[in-house]
C-alpha cells in the first residue's frame, strides 16, 4: 500500500527543498549569459537570477501575482543555468517547486487552465493515438498551427523476434508511438545487431513529466510509480537496463529516486529504476566496436549530418559529445552547429503550445546556426525536439538511430 503525504507536510518539504537550493545562489548572474528567455527578452525576470528572485519573495511570504506566474510559466526548464553555475544551484527542481506554490495562489483564466488539462490528460490519455492518426489523415487541410504537431505517417518498420540472453527495458512512450514509431523499432533493431533483445512492459506508459511539469505532481507521481509496477518484476529478473530514445523521457526517469524519495513505499524501488537509466547514446561506447564491422552500407556516409543535442540530453543527463564522437566514429559526417548549440531549440514538452511565440522565435534561432553546416539531414535525440524543428524547415529532421539503423541495412 503505497504512503501518501499529507499536503500540509509536502508543503513544508517543498518549502525546505526550495530554501537549501536558493542557498546556494550567489546571485552572480552566469546564469542569465545562457538562458534562451533572457536572450530573447532582456528582461530580468526572464532569467533564472530574477525568477529566483521572485521565488524567494513568494517563500517568504509575499503574495504572488499573475505577473509573477507569467515569469515563471516562460522558462523552458531547459536547465541551460544548471551547466553554467558555479554554485550548482539545483534550478530544474526550484522552478518545479515554485511553480507549484504560485499556482496553488494565482488562480489562471479559465481558457489557460482548458489548454493546461487537456494537454495533461491528452497527451498520455489511450486516445492519442486515434486522434494522431485522424490529425494525420486530413494534415494536409489542418491550419499552420496544428500541421506543426502532426507529423506525416511514418512506418512502423520491422520490430526483431530474435530472442538474446541480454536483455534491456525500454519505455515505448506516450507520444512517440503515434507520432513517429519508426525511433522505436529502429532502436530494437539496432540492439538486436549488437546482440541485446528490446523488451517493452506493456503497462508502463507515461514518464509521468507531462503531468508533472504541468503542476499536477500527484499525477505525474502517480505514473512514476505505476512505471514503476509495470518494470520491477522484469528488474528483479536481471534487466541490464532501461533504455530511453527520448531525453525528455529519459531525464525524468533519472530522477524518480529524488522525486520519490519521501514515498516509503517506493523511495527504494525509485532509485533503483533510476540507477538502472540509460540515455541510448550512453550504450554506444559499448556499441560501436560491434556494430561498426556490420555497416555493410552506409547511405549517410558522404552526407553531412548536423546534430541537435537536445536540452534534455546535455543539460537534464548533463550527456555532452556522445551521440557525435560515437557516430563518427563508424564513418559519419556529423557536426554540431558552431554558434548556440548549447541553446534550446524552443519545443521544451508542452512549451511551444503554451508559449508559441517564444518557441518559434528559438527554433528559427536554432535551424538558422544549423543551416549553415549545410547539412543533408539533422537529427536530434528526443521526439519534441524533431517535431519542432521539422515544421520550421524542409531538411529532413530525424532522430539518430534511425540513421544508424538504415546504415546497418
Amino acid at each position: 500500500m503505497q504512503t501518501q503525504l499529507s499536503p500540509e507536510y509536502q508543503a513544508r518539504a517543498d518549502g525546505r527543498a526550495a530554501e537549501a537550493i536558493l542557498r546556494k545562489c550567489v546571485h552572480c548572474g552566469f546564469c542569465t549569459a545562457t538562458c534562451p528567455t533572457y536572450q530573447l527578452l532582456g528582461d530580468e525576470l526572464d532569467g533564472p537570477r530574477g525568477r529566483i528572485y521572485l521565488m524567494k519573495q513568494v517563500l517568504e511570504g509575499a503574495e504572488p501575482t499573475r505577473k509573477t506566474q507569467l515569469h515563471l510559466d516562460r522558462c523552458l526548464t531547459c536547465r541551460n543555468c544548471e551547466s553554467t553555475c558555479p554554485s550548482g544551484v539545483d534550478y530544474g527542481h526550484l522552478i518545479d517547486i515554485g511553480r507549484k506554490i504560485v499556482d496553488e495562489k494565482v488562480p489562471r483564466p479559465a481558457g489557460e487552465k482548458a489548454v493546461r488539462w487537456l494537454l495533461k490528460e491528452g497527451l498520455p490519455s489511450p486516445l492519442f493515438g486515434p486522434a494522431m492518426k485522424m490529425g494525420q489523415l486530413v494534415r494536409g487541410l489542418l491550419p499552420a498551427s496544428l500541421k506543426n504537431k502532426v507529423p506525416a505517417k511514418q512506418d512502423t518498420g520491422r520490430w526483431p523476434t530474435q530472442t538474446h540472453a541480454r536483455k534491456v527495458l525500454m519505455l515505448a512512450g506516450c507520444v512517440q508511438t503515434a507520432m513517429m514509431p519508426n525511433i522505436n523499432s529502429a532502436t530494437a533493431r539496432v540492439l538486436d545487431a549488437a546482440g541485446i533483445q528490446t523488451v517493452i512492459a506493456p503497462k508502463a506508459g507515461c514518464c509521468g513529466a507531462v503531468k508533472f511539469h504541468l503542476n499536477d505532481q500527484d499525477g505525474g507521481m502517480a505514473q512514476m510509480r505505476a512505471n514503476i509496477d509495470a518494470w520491477w518484476p522484469h528488474v528483479e529478473a536481471g534487466v541490464e537496463a532501461i533504455v530511453m530514445n527520448a531525453s525528455g523521457c529519459g531525464v525524468t526517469v533519472k530522477e524518480y529516486g529524488h522525486i520519490l524519495q519521501h514515498d516509503a513505499t517506493y523511495a527504494a524501488k525509485a532509485a533503483r529504476i533510476s540507477e538502472l537509466t540509460k540515455d541510448l547514446s550512453e550504450l554506444l561506447p559499448a556499441l560501436v566496436p560491434v556494430l561498426k564491422p556490420k555497416l555493410a552500407k552506409q547511405p549517410y556516409a558522404k552526407k553531412v549530418i548536423g546534430f541537435h543535442p537536445p536540452c534534455t540530453l546535455q543539460h537534464g543527463q548533463q550527456l555532452k559529445g556522445g551521440v557525435e564522437q560515437h557516430l563518427s566514429a563508424m564513418g559519419f559526417t556529423v557536426m554540431v552547429a558552431k554558434n548556440e548549440a548549447h541553446l534550446c531549440c524552443g519545443s521544451a514538452g508542452t512549451y511551444s503550445v503554451l508559449n508559441p511565440t517564444l518557441s518559434y522565435q528559438l527554433r528559427d534561432r536554432k535551424l538558422g546556426h544549423l543551416s549553415e553546416l549545410r547539412p543533408d539531414v539533422i537529427t536530434s535525440a528526443n521526439i519534441g525536439c524533431i517535431t519542432h524543428l521539422q515544421s520550421g524547415t524542409a531538411t529532413p529532421v530525424r532522430h539518430w538511430v534511425e540513421l544508424l539503423d538504415e546504415a546497418l541495412g
